[in-house]
């Protein structure tokens, strides 16, 4: 079967190649990233997975990998950041705290769908107004929920605690998806 990635995330990218298998990249610009708004959110990223993958037509010997991380802080929700204030506001948020990094993916053959998600707890230290303002000035992380990307700067020296995987914080929990197409 051939692997399909719908996103244009590098580091979807570069986490899928690190399995060896060979994929090909393809995106539908614009899909809806809605949800309901009563949705519990440890639901919210596997929802918008499945929802991704609606939107693509694949042959029979395709199988279509859809992703969407969260970043929750208690009940709130971090998407991406709109902009420098809002970046700032989610870090600011997150700092001195523990919080759960969700990401949901769905599988998709024109036989069958399985999809799933991966939390990991992420605790930060107590993390300055200078590191915060520095973080988001030299890396513009506005392309990553909650603000961050664990493997640069602010990871290097924030994070403190990690209960789960790794890789699932950078947006792809490699290791289930391995086992889940060694399933299909």
């Amino acid at each position: 079967m051939k692997i399909i990635l719908a996103s244009n995330s590098p580091r979807r990218k570069e986490l899928l190649a690190g399995l060896d298998v060979d994929f090909e990249v393809r995106v539908i610009p614009g899909i809806d990233e809605s949800y309901p708004e009563d949705l519990p959110t440890a639901e919210i990223a596997e929802y918008i997975s499945q929802k991704k993958a609606v939107g693509y037509d694949i042959a029979d010997d395709e199988v279509l990998l859809t992703a969407d991380t969260i970043v929750v802080l208690g009940n709130e929700v971090m998407g991406k950041p709109k902009d420098v204030d809002d970046a700032c506001k989610m870090l600011t948020k997150l700092s001195g705290q523990t919080h759960q990094v969700i990401t949901g993916c769905c599988l998709k053959t024109n036989k069958l769908t399985k999809h799933f998600s991966v939390k990991t707890d992420v605790t930060f230290k107590n993390l300055s107004e200078e590191e915060i303002s520095y973080y988001v000035e030299h890396y513009k992380p506005f392309d990553k929920a909650g603000a961050y990307g664990i493997q640069e700067w602010i990871g290097y020296i924030g994070v403190t605690g990690l209960n789960g995987s790794y890789f699932n914080v950078m947006g792809l929990p490699v290791q289930r998806i391995y086992e889940a197409l060694k399933e299909l």
